[in-house]
């Protein structure tokens, strides 16, 4: 039975994606990095730390250190979201949808708490998650499983009673390592991405189901997760 719904953040409730990607194409061309969209998406999901890592291992630099960039990022990600950050379709529905089922809500993102804080500020929904984890709080972000496992222990609930909803691979790997179910509700263009697809026969972590938004979270799919 689900017990907790657990919210990703990014790409899921707000339309940050966009927003990430402007921002980290803003900052690494000041360290001589020319990122295109493209680039950007091979880091989606992950960290703001484990971002710089990643590019910093591919072109080294010596103009700031990693913590600047970082500092950069976030910061003019922020002045993003407060500028341009709206809500994915949906969002409001999903969460009336869960309050509807009584069961426990929260938040798990790999995004920093000042981010968390500037986006849940920016769509008026701060009150709508009785816990609000990031995991910046934890050794390894997604895909490692240790941001859902410690956000199902403050929900006191087990991760094999939790549902998360989320949109990127790495954030479905992170919550199926939990063994947890898991909605994908990626973007369009990963729709078809056959990584997605739920293989039960698989022993790797896939989506349990796939959704084109938190708009088609109802009794259909509640039914088919809670059977």
């Amino acid at each position: 039975m689900i017990e907790a719904v657990i919210f990703d953040m990014d790409g899921l409730l707000i339309d940050s994606e966009p927003l990430w990607q402007q921002a980290e194409i803003t900052i690494f061309k000041q360290v001589d990095i020319i990122l295109t969209h493209s680039m950007c998406t091979q880091t989606k999901g992950l960290r703001i730390d484990e971002v710089v890592e990643y590019w910093y291992k591919k072109y080294p630099w010596d103009k700031l250190s990693q913590l600047q960039v970082q500092e950069a990022i976030v910061n003019k990600l922020i002045e993003l979201i407060h500028t341009e950050g709206k809500a994915l379709p949906g969002v409001n529905d999903a969460i009336n949808y869960v309050k509807a089922k009584n069961v426990k809500i929260a938040l798990a993102s790999s995004s920093a708490y000042k981010i968390i804080n500037a986006a849940l500020e920016k769509l008026n929904i701060a009150d709508a998650f009785e816990i609000i984890y990031s995991a910046e709080s934890e050794p390894l972000g997604k895909p490692h499983p240790g941001v859902y496992l410690t956000t199902a222990e403050k929900l006191g609930v087990s991760p094999q009673n939790c549902l998360a909803l989320e949109d990127s691979l790495n954030g479905v790997l992170a919550a199926k390592a939990a063994q947890m179910k898991c909605i994908a509700i990626p973007e369009m263009s990963e729709f078809h991405n056959p990584k997605f697809a739920f293989n039960a026969s698989a022993l790797r972590a896939n989506a349990d189901m796939i959704l084109e938004s938190l708009k088609q979270l109802d009794d259909n799919s509640w039914g088919f997760l809670n059977s």
